[in-house]
């Protein structure tokens, strides 16, 4: 067997920046098992597999597809980064046609179109609800130490627990900051917890001005640190459009390859995540 394969990276528009997934556009599904050991193959935090959901589709014509996400360790139900490049696969490499893509997901539908150079995803967004710090002193004293916390939330449909720093904190210390990622997991097995975001409100002089940073952390999904991470802003855009007061929003997760992501939180109770992506490799996985 034969399967496609294509590396990019998204949420940038430079190659070795952005957050790198893989994309296998498919015949027909895989087993499970399949699944799990092309990622970690791969070892990328994602790996996207498009499957097609009719035999008379194409990937160039068609419009609905399935799309699955897995770890090096697990199936996740929310990946934006490797959705991003999904359709970048589709509308870049496989032509596509339409000016709407479709994919059937464990979140439910979710739709991207391309504007320009920028893919627009159309994601659920996931408001946190604001927590006891007392309860998660832990982790959070294994991730951010001593440094002064403003605000703790948690998103209890994704698992991410969301921790702001103090706008005292300068981004030099958020972008410096080593976390280990061993101890916040060992810190956290209750199951309430399998990712964490660390924030802050963005710098008024930055350029260009980001509304505010992050970095994101899951142990408990293989991933140390995650790049850039399109489904922690569906956490992030409900936090700071209301603490911010506004529902277009420019963010930067401050890792060490970075990556920026376009925000617009919906009336609908839905977030538009937009940005780019390099494709730096295509192949094939032959089994």
């Amino acid at each position: 067997m034969e399967i496609p394969v294509f590396t990019l990276d998204a949420f940038t528009n430079l190659t070795f920046k952005g957050n790198p997934a893989a994309v296998c556009p498919l015949q027909h599904e895989l087993t499970d098992e399949l699944y799990q050991k092309i990622a970690a193959e791969m070892n990328l935090s994602d790996t996207a597999f498009i499957i097609k959901l009719n035999h008379s589709d194409d990937f160039t014509t068609g419009s609905r597809f399935r799309l699955r996400w897995f770890t090096p360790t697990n199936e996740v139900n929310l990946c934006g980064h490797a959705t991003l490049a999904s359709a970048a696969v589709l509308f870049q490499h496989k032509r596509n046609v339409n000016p709407t893509l479709v994919f059937e997901t464990k979140s439910g539908e979710l739709s991207v179109i391309q504007c320009g150079e920028r893919f627009i995803m159309d994601f659920p967004l996931n408001p946190p609800t604001k927590q006891d710090s007392n309860e998660f002193r832990d982790i959070i004293k294994a991730a951010v130490g001593n440094l002064p916390v403003q605000d703790v939330h948690l998103s209890s449909t994704t698992k991410k627990l969301m921790v702001r720093l103090a706008d005292s904190c300068d981004r030099s210390v958020l972008t410096h900051l080593k976390v280990d990622s061993e101890a916040i997991m060992r810190c956290e097995k209750s199951g309430k917890v399998k990712g964490l975001i660390l924030t802050m409100k963005g710098s008024p002089d930055s350029q260009p001005r980001y509304d505010f940073y992050s970095r994101f952390f899951s142990p408990w999904n293989g991933i140390s640190e995650d790049p850039v991470t399109g489904s922690a802003h569906t956490v992030l855009g409900g936090y700071w459009a209301t603490a911010l007061g506004k529902k277009k929003m420019l963010a930067y997760q401050c890792s060490s390859r970075g990556g920026e992501l376009e925000l617009e939180v919906r009336d609908d109770g839905r977030i538009n995540i937009a940005g780019q992506a390099v494709t730096v490799l295509q192949g094939t996985i032959i089994l």
